[in-house]
């Protein structure tokens, strides 16, 4: 079987997770990486250019994730998926082969999911999201676009995040919950923005 050509859009700490899990699924082939960074390159992945890139790449068989990491604010992934989206870009979903996804759970494009992360059945997970390193999705919990749920958090069953929530490290959302939209889980303490 041979690879499906991706480009990364974002070139910092996020974007070198990212191409660990890639180099390690053995599903994508990795041309480059658009960034405004003055370096020429990623884990000697070559910076191609910027998004001013995004239309004309978009008309090749090439596949596209955003690799922008995601604290404060998802505005910058959001305008980034707005240009794919604008040009009818092809969105790339990633798996590491570390993780574990119930064949009854549904991953939406756009979306990574890092090593040793657990997605049980009946979840739902959004559109350009990252589920990162030894997070634990459990049944039943729909997670919507743009959501970061970070290294060791635990989202339990039936629970619903909303659209731009980031979820700290090892917080955990107890079963049933519903978590606004735009907010800001971190540390044990909720931050509505």
């Amino acid at each position: 079987m041979s690879k499906k050509n991706i480009v990364l859009i974002g070139g910092g700490g996020h974007c070198i997770s990212v191409i660990d899990i890639i180099e390690n699924s053995n599903e994508f082939n990795i041309l480059g990486i658009l960034d405004t960074k003055s370096t020429s390159s990623v884990l000697d992945y070559k910076i191609l250019g910027d998004d001013s890139l995004i239309p004309e790449l978009a008309q090749e068989d090439i596949s596209f994730l955003i690799t922008v990491g995601q604290i404060k604010s998802y505005s910058v992934r959001e305008k980034i998926a707005a240009i794919l989206n604008k040009n009818s870009a092809k969105l790339a979903t990633v798996i590491s082969p570390l993780a574990y996804i119930s064949k009854h759970a549904s991953i939406e494009e756009g979306t990574i999911i890092m090593n040793h992360a657990v997605v049980n059945a009946g979840a739902k997970i959004g559109k350009h999201c990252i589920i990162n390193t030894l997070s634990n999705i459990e049944h039943g919990v729909c997670i919507e676009d743009y959501c970061h749920i970070s290294t060791c958090a635990v989202i339990n069953g039936d629970s619903i995040i909303k659209r731009g929530t980031f979820i700290g490290s090892n917080s955990t959302i107890s079963n049933g919950v519903s978590i606004e939209k735009n907010s800001i889980i971190s540390a044990g303490k909720f931050i509505k923005k």
